[in-house]
């Protein structure tokens, strides 16, 4: 019975939110904002005044974004001793990849936590839920089990699709989408399974797209990239190509994208990961396990984590889909000199650049992030008058 009444609690709960947002407001942590977040100059003599980090930030993302050249980033950094924070793009929906595989995990440990599963519950494998992509959940085969935290482990660490929607299905889509309504934004993230991302995508070229089957899905990847997919996609609905609606993937995905599924502002995807980090998404056991997988994430090591120092903790998500790069975490330093620096939140998404061009801007955000933020001094608390 609670799981069928948390989605509609949570609903109930963030209409009375609305209702009071006034209230809300006066309470909010200032934000130093820039590019398309930038203050109204009718506003800005009562903003509070930027940190001396996001001045540094600043330059240094503007930089980046200007060598990407037709692509562009953006970033959302916020420090969790002050709040202080920093967006370059961060108001604006980004498509956010497999990024949407950390609410599906906040879901599921809600689920243990609630007794309805445990790490050890066993789920078998359906035909229906193969998905391409990497992971080993397709070495396996229909009617195998595998347990919560392989499959976990699976969708954190090396972002395994097929273990994704396998979880999905555990828990109910229902479910995912209420962590993403409670702790990414009121609006919802409106997150569909896997399957259904590439359904969808290739949905804008034809809508029979829509009855893809599993070795559809993974015959389209054997087919490599950009037109010979598009030809195999007709083969397999058996229509020519001149009965597409767009002519290649390049108009498809942007079609997709401009749906908004599976998205949210990198600064809203931030606030999850500062509510995840302080405690209020899980309780603390549950806190303590996800953040140990995702620091142990095996994908995108030539993105944020390649900026940052060796020594740093960074527990995050990567996201990549057809000119889509994301990377997403806490950046915490191990103590030094008896002080323990902040962590920090980044949250950021790279579009319309190749992959390697995505991963050099994101691997210089990460030194940026390190020169900036990462190293300044721990803010001090202040003393209640």
């Amino acid at each position: 019975m609670l799981r069928r009444l948390h989605l509609a609690a949570v609903t109930a709960v963030f209409a009375l939110s609305a209702a009071y947002a006034p209230a809300f407001a006066q309470v909010t942590t200032p934000v130093a904002t820039t590019s398309s977040d930038a203050t109204p100059a009718s506003t800005a003599r009562t903003a509070a005044p930027a940190a001396s980090w996001t001045t540094s930030l600043d330059r240094q993302v503007r930089a980046i974004d200007t060598r990407l050249g037709s692509g562009e980033i953006g970033v959302y950094v916020q420090r969790l001793d002050s709040g202080a924070s920093y967006g370059f793009r961060a108001s604006e929906v980004w498509y956010l990849a497999s990024g949407v595989k950390v609410p599906i995990a906040i879901a599921v440990m809600r689920e243990i936590e609630q007794g309805w599963l445990t790490l050890d519950t066993q789920v078998a494998l359906r035909p229906d839920d193969f998905v391409d992509g990497a992971g080993g959940t397709n070495a396996h085969r229909a009617g195998d089990r595998l347990t919560i935290a392989w499959l976990l482990e699976q969708m954190l660490v090396y972002s395994d699709n097929t273990a994704s929607d396998v979880l999905i299905r555990t828990v109910g889509l229902g479910q995912v989408n209420a962590v993403a309504l409670e702790l990414i934004t009121p609006a919802g993230a409106h997150i569909t399974t896997l399957a259904d991302v590439r359904r969808l995508a290739y949905g804008m070229l034809h809508p029979a797209a829509s009855d893809l089957q599993s070795r559809d899905l993974l015959s389209l990847q054997r087919a490599g990239t950009g037109q010979a997919r598009v030809r195999r996609l007709a083969q397999i609905l058996g229509v020519a190509q001149s009965d597409f609606l767009l002519p290649d993937l390049d108009s498809a995905f942007a079609a997709y994208y401009a749906s908004h599924a599976n998205s949210a502002s990198l600064r809203d995807y931030g606030h999850m990961l500062a509510a995840l980090n302080a405690g209020r998404a899980l309780e603390p056991e549950s806190t303590r396990y996800l953040l140990e997988v995702m620091a142990r994430v095996q994908t995108g090591k030539q993105r944020i984590r390649a900026g940052l120092p060796a020594d740093a903790r960074f527990a995050h998500k990567t996201g990549t889909q057809y000119r889509r790069t994301c990377d997403s975490g806490i950046v915490t330093l191990p103590a030094r000199s008896g002080a323990a620096p902040a962590p920090v939140v980044v949250a950021a998404c790279v579009r319309g650049a190749g992959l390697a061009a995505s991963e050099r801007a994101l691997r210089e955000l990460g030194a940026a992030v390190t020169a900036s933020v990462v190293s300044e001094p721990v803010a001090p608390i202040a003393t209640p008058r």
